[in-house]
């Protein structure tokens, strides 16, 4: 898919604006990339108005001013329907129908989810450190949601190392949380790239950390959990990615601790790992897997 039209784009954010038929944002993702087109869409669920009440704004002007703020602010705004929006994300259901990006956008990041626990101990400090930096020598990308905890320590590890870090942030992206991560979040924005799904002045709400959760699965090849609670962000995320066909890498630190961990040992693709080698062993596979499907699809279009 090429970029998208202007006009495409504000079809979208109208439909997400007005949800016209009181239809959620999931339904009117599946309704767009059904019909391939928000424009089509729009003229089918929204009836042309004659007159438009006064002072009311045409809800398309409306998106279109929006849209332009946005991007005044700095802000990339990309739709599922845009070329440059994360091809593996799009691939799973949970795939939000906008995203607004601060930084470097890269078609086909290779990225690596390193997630866990706000109260982190020392140890697991130390998991998401290592690996983190191991994985930024293998020129992947680290991926976390800028909680404090393991997320800042992946997070920081990757920019120390002078690598890519990529942060899924659960508010607006004009919004800093925790406000402890300020500075954090503007290094990221400048020297790799913040994500978020939410309207940029959205503050902190519960669901949406679930839903950050599925999106920062949905745009790596795996998750690892360093460290994780019973009814933690990071538990989510794993049972997720296992819905996604991820992989996904539990510490050792995980499984003796928790009992929804132990649960998913068994499961296809859910890796137990006691060590740092381990770790780097399975994204050594998926590494190799990759090189083997691209040199397939080369072949298959030189043919």
């Amino acid at each position: 898919m090429d970029t998208v039209s202007p006009e495409e784009r504000a079809a979208l954010v109208a439909l997400l604006q007005v949800r016209p038929r009181g239809m959620g944002w999931g339904e009117i993702t599946g309704e767009v990339v059904e019909a391939g087109s928000a424009l089509d869409v729009w003229h089918r669920l929204v009836p042309p108005a004659l007159v438009h009440p006064p002072g009311e704004v045409d809800p398309l002007e409306a998106a279109s001013r929006d849209i332009q703020s946005w991007t005044d602010q700095g802000h990339t705004v990309l739709t599922i329907l845009d070329g440059h929006y994360p091809e593996r994300l799009r691939a799973v259901h949970q795939a939000p129908p906008i995203l607004f990006a601060r930084g470097s956008l890269v078609p086909g990041d290779r990225a690596v989810s390193v997630v866990g626990s706000r109260a982190a101990s020392d140890r697991g400090l130390d998991i998401a450190t290592s690996v983190a930096r191991e994985l930024v020598s293998r020129n992947i990308t680290v991926v976390a949601g800028l909680a404090v905890g393991i997320d800042t320590a992946a997070h920081r590890a990757a920019l120390d190392a002078g690598g890519r870090t990529v942060a899924f942030i659960a508010t607006g992206i004009n919004k800093v949380y925790p406000a402890a991560n300020r500075d954090l979040h503007q290094e990221i924005s400048t020297h790799g790239l913040l994500f978020s799904q939410f309207w940029p002045d959205a503050p902190p709400q519960k669901r949406n950390f679930l839903m950050r959760n599925a999106t920062m699965s949905g745009y790596g090849m795996a998750t690892v959990v360093v460290e994780a609670g019973e009814h933690s962000g990071a538990r989510a995320q794993a049972r997720m990615a296992v819905e996604h066909g991820r992989p996904v890498i539990l510490t050792d630190l995980v499984v003796g601790k928790n009992a929804w961990a132990q649960a998913l040992v068994n499961r296809p693709g859910v890796h137990v790992a006691s060590s740092l080698q381990q770790v780097l062993a399975v994204v050594g596979g998926l590494l190799s897997e990759e090189s083997i499907i691209d040199a397939d699809l080369r072949r298959l279009v030189s043919t």
